[in-house]
């Protein structure tokens, strides 16, 4: 005999399985992620190599040169991209969980052809009017002839981030791993190698840049082409009825520019507005440590590409509860793996940046210093503007965008001139902090998720004590390069130790339990 269920006990089998499958995508995104991340510290490892060479290779002067024709770069691809890039993850998953096939194909269309043309666009922009440029908008001459081929690149790599997002959605980690972290970063140090070699010069290095990136972007083509096909969606396509949903992603994308601006004025602005003021070599001093404030964000970076998709689909599902808890368990995960990374690029500052670059980079170890501590900040609260964005929130996102944008310039106006490369450190960090706090503050007014959750107090406070600890020791008796990274090793250890059950470890990566002592270490 069959009797009904109790609504209760439905409710509960409902919840059980909402959490379930939660809990299912959480663990494949921090697993996809995990991968990405190996592959992320592999790319920033050989990035940063390419750096160095580069640096004590060329001149300050050259040097400087070339990293503020490519802060123009990175504005021109802002101006190309038209902020598709922040809804293609958004729309194609949320097109392909509703099994729209036509709408999938279309976004991607629309997408990818629209950042062409106009990169074409600001491409023709900059050549023909490049007697005009140099002067105006570009004071150093070196610097203005570096801008006229680099430009090529602000269309190169908005279409590889639009490709990687599109891989991201499908979830094939994989490819995204070899052609986005093995292969570009391969082509860019074998350019380097080619120039030192060589003996060439600053310009042998612009256009190498340019050709790798060509070859990468059009990898990057040939695997979303495969990829569409093994899932079908290409097959028995009638393309007269592909769909362009037009109004629906240019009314979401379009407000978010305002998240480029941001970008922008964080990364690019700063070091134009110094280029302006001072010269190249303070140029050059700046952002010679950039790549190493990058390395804070390495793991934010790797899960961002993976949580977009994730998320847009526990949304689609109205699983407010999964999101949050994808959000959080994201989070920590993402403060933990990057504390190591944090504590070298503080509290080792100094010695690093001398071993690295010379002793002509000195002054460099302060700016790391305060831009690391900015950036890892915005690793540790998560990932709150993807968040927003997975909502729909564009009038808030934009209205914090907006803010955190003109806050940054103007501090970049007012400290700049009088202080030069630290004036431009502090105003990019305090820029960063605020935006965060802002977006942080969004989450419980616009989503329901806490701004902080209290489950998780104990993984923060860790991390707190730990910072609070070595730079204590770093005060008191200034260790040598050795001692210093030993024991920012051994804080690393203890953190990750305090934390590995919240961290769930044992059971995102169950294969790790086959190794030796494994299961004592995780608690599991």
């Amino acid at each position: 005999m069959t009797t009904e269920g109790d609504p209760g006990e439905i409710a509960f089998a409902d919840e059980a399985s909402s959490r379930g499958s939660s809990d299912k995508m959480t663990k494949g995104q921090i697993r996809g992620s995990s991968l990405l991340l190996t592959g992320r510290l592999i790319s920033l490892g050989v990035n940063t190599l390419a750096q160095i060479l580069i640096a004590r290779y060329l001149s300050q002067s050259a040097f400087g040169a070339f990293a503020y024709a490519l802060s123009l770069v990175t504005l021109g691809e802002t101006i190309v991209t038209l902020g598709l890039d922040r809804g293609l993850g958004r729309f194609v998953a949320l097109y392909d969980e509703r099994g729209d096939v036509s709408r999938v194909l279309g976004t991607l269309a629309m997408v990818i052809g629209t950042v062409l043309s106009v990169g074409l666009a600001l491409i023709l922009v900059v050549v023909g009017l490049q007697e005009l440029l140099t002067g105006a908008v570009v004071s150093d001459p070196q610097a203005a002839a570096l801008l006229t081929i680099l430009i090529i690149l602000a269309p190169i790599q908005a279409a590889d981030n639009l490709f990687g997002g599109a891989l991201a959605v499908f979830a094939r980690a994989r490819s995204i791993f070899v052609r986005k972290y093995l292969v570009g970063p391969a082509l860019r140090l074998a350019v380097v190698i080619l120039l030192i070699t060589a003996g060439a010069g600053v310009t042998f290095l612009a256009i190498g840049y340019v050709i790798s990136g060509l070859l990468g972007v059009g990898l990057y083509a040939v695997l979303l082409w495969q990829v569409l096909r093994q899932r079908g969606l290409l097959s028995d396509v009638d393309w007269r009825a592909i769909r362009i949903p037009a109004r629906e992603i240019l009314s979401f994308t379009i407000p978010l520019i305002t998240t480029d601006l941001v970008y922008v004025a964080l990364h690019s602005v700063d070091a134009i507005i110094l280029g302006h003021y001072w010269d190249t070599t303070a140029v050059a001093e700046y952002r010679v440590i950039q790549p190493l404030v990058n390395l804070n964000q390495i793991v934010y970076s790797s899960f961002t590409l993976l949580f977009m998709p994730a998320a847009t689909r526990l949304f689609a599902r109205n699983d407010t509860t999964g999101v949050a808890h994808l959000y959080w368990k994201t989070a920590i995960w993402m403060a933990i793996l990057s504390f190591p990374i944090f504590a070298m690029t503080t509290s080792l500052a100094g010695p690093v940046t001398v071993a690295l670059y010379e002793e002509r980079y000195a002054d460099s170890a302060v700016y790391l210093a305060i831009l690391s501590f900015a950036a890892y900040m915005n690793v540790a609260l998560g990932f709150n503007g993807l968040t927003l964005r997975v909502y729909g929130l564009v009038r808030f996102s934009v209205a914090v965008n907006l803010i955190a944008a003109v806050t940054t310039v103007v501090l970049d106006l007012l400290l700049i001139p009088a202080y030069g490369a630290l004036g431009a450190s502090v105003a990019t960090a305090l820029g960063l902090i605020a935006f965060n706090f802002l977006k942080q503050a969004g989450l419980r007014l616009g989503t329901g998720i806490s701004v902080f959750d209290r489950a998780y107090v104990g993984v923060y406070a860790t991390i707190l004590v730990a910072v609070v600890v070595l730079a204590i020791v770093q005060f008191l008796i200034r260790p040598g390069l050795i001692l210093s990274v030993v024991l920012a090793g051994i804080a690393s250890a203890a953190v990750l130790a305090a934390n590995r059950r919240q961290l769930d470890v044992a059971t995102t990566f169950p294969e790790i339990l086959r190794l030796p002592f494994a299961r004592r270490i995780l608690g599991a």
